[in-house]
């Protein structure tokens, strides 16, 4: 199972390089069924991941002069801010256990895959679904403040899963602030780094981390992002996206299906 775990992880990399969003939300399933590491931890292990190997394209898209800074202080910073709040607060205030009804206990395991599975589902259709609008060139870029809102939002949600949140940052960044796609994809390339590695820092303080199976996963992802960059001027990103979305969207339902049938959810 480890050999196709450092398999996905290089497709978590590629992911991120060619759509933009996406490979942080294979991260946890990965580390979580392919190398059995606890879903808690994984969430830790996934900013780090993200974190690092979005820096190759983080480069690249400097380079190519594609990143909004105005963007990344009016929704990066908020999102950042989101995601420390999150990890500090909201994920150490979810119960070990909970009783739903008389026969579900739902532990705070159980909690983060099922949150993480609707998440997987949310971006799923919105990558199927999603239609291929034309970009007009002369459309000014938007900064209003309901970009913090949603930033803040976006941060508290992604920092419980640990997931880089690049299929909500986009949407938002084409639709509310009228970016074009690769400007967006940019952007958010910037923030998903940033934000992963504040909230990995945090979580320094208290997890034990085995750096000597992280740095594997890490260099794997960071080649998968330097492949995706490539790959981005290549290939039809738009058709990429869609079957990358069905891909996340038969995970989405393996967990679902996972954590109701195969782990003693239902007593």
């Amino acid at each position: 199972m480890h050999l196709f775990g450092y398999l996905a992880s290089i497709l978590i990399g590629i992911s991120l390089g060619l759509i933009g969003s996406g490979g942080s939300i294979l991260t946890v399933p990965v580390l979580v069924y392919l190398f059995n590491v606890e879903p808690l931890l994984a969430t830790t292990y996934s900013l780090c991941v993200v974190g690092l190997s979005s820096i190759a394209g983080v480069i690249s898209r400097l380079k190519q002069k594609l990143v909004d800074f105005k963007i990344l202080l009016m929704f990066g910073l908020p999102s950042i801010l989101g995601v420390f709040l999150s990890r500090k607060f909201l994920l150490p205030a979810i119960p070990a256990a909970m009783n739903i009804g008389k026969n579900i206990l739902l532990t705070k395991s159980n909690f983060i895959m099922l949150f993480f599975s609707i998440l997987m589902l949310v971006s799923a259709l919105s990558m199927i679904l999603g239609k291929n609008k034309k970009e007009a060139a002369a459309v000014l870029p938007i900064y209003g403040y309901s970009l913090m809102i949603v930033g803040l939002g976006e941060g508290l949600l992604t920092g419980i899963v640990g997931a880089g949140g690049g299929f909500l940052i986009i949407p938002a960044l084409v639709i509310l602030a009228k970016l074009p796609m690769k400007k967006a994809i940019a952007s958010s390339l910037v923030i998903i780094s940033i934000k992963s590695l504040v909230g990995f820092t945090g979580d320094l303080f208290h997890t034990n981390v085995d750096w000597n199976f992280l740095y594997k996963i890490i260099i794997l992802a960071t080649l998968g992002i330097i492949t995706g960059n490539y790959l981005n001027k290549k290939m039809d990103g738009a058709k990429l996206k869609k079957g990358f979305g069905f891909f996340v969207l038969a995970m989405s339902l393996f967990i679902m299906i996972e954590q109701f049938f195969f782990s003693n959810l239902i007593k």
